[in-house]
């Protein structure tokens, strides 16, 4: 081959390589300018839009005195008004009703007594005073019985405090009911005693009835 043929060779590759390269720019400067024009047509769109939406919707037209005239206009549903009258009859009754509680609340404080403070009731005759310890390590204590309910058990907050491996921590309670003094279980281990019977239910306890409580007895006294 010649070296003019080669030449010529070499001169048309350039060629086709420049028009090549000169087609590509072209599209991207097509597509880049297409885009740029399309985005104020859609923004036109949008606002057109919402003119039009603007432009269809109806307000009422308030009277002298604040009330609608007329209907409501297309654009706002019937229900509207009925809501709107609603809501102010029931503004009002609720103004009238707040009014006469007020008034009648004024009345019963400048008419009424102050009530007398309730007095604790008093025990019945025959009622024990007292709860012993008759046997155990804690025998000979005395707790004065009140109002208040006597918490049995080895934790440190209770009443009575037992240490005894055989008494649970909350193990039992005694408390006041109509006159009596009734002794409850609270889930122990080794259970509760009212004289030989062991608890299943909260029981009433008579006077001199042992409680038995792990190696300790407890009684009710005068």
């Amino acid at each position: 081959m010649s070296p003019l043929s080669l030449k010529l060779i070499q001169i048309g590759f350039l060629v086709l390589l420049w028009v090549l390269v000169l087609s590509v720019v072209a599209v991207m400067r097509s597509d880049l300018f297409a885009r740029r024009r399309s985005r104020p047509g859609r923004a036109e769109r949008s606002a057109r839009a919402r003119a039009q939406a603007a432009r269809s919707v109806t307000l009422p037209t308030p009277e002298p005195g604040g009330a609608v005239a007329g209907s409501l206009g297309s654009g706002v549903p019937a229900s509207a008004s009925g809501t709107a009258g609603s809501a102010a009859g029931a503004a009002g009754t609720t103004g009238a009703a707040a009014a006469a509680a007020g008034a009648g609340g004024t009345a019963v404080a400048t008419s009424g007594k102050a009530p007398k403070p309730s007095r604790p009731p008093k025990p019945k005759r025959g009622a024990p005073k007292v709860l012993v310890v008759t046997s155990g390590p804690r025998e000979g204590t005395r707790i004065e019985l009140g109002a208040s309910s006597v918490s049995i058990g080895r934790a440190a907050e209770n009443t009575l405090v037992l240490d005894d491996d055989y008494v649970s921590n909350r193990h039992a309670r005694l408390f006041p009911h109509e006159g009596a003094w009734v002794v409850e279980d609270l889930g122990s281990t080794n259970g509760t005693y009212l004289d030989r019977t062991r608890l299943t239910s909260p029981m009433v306890v008579p006077v001199g009835t042992p409680v038995r409580i792990g190696k300790s007895v407890l009684e009710l006294r005068k």
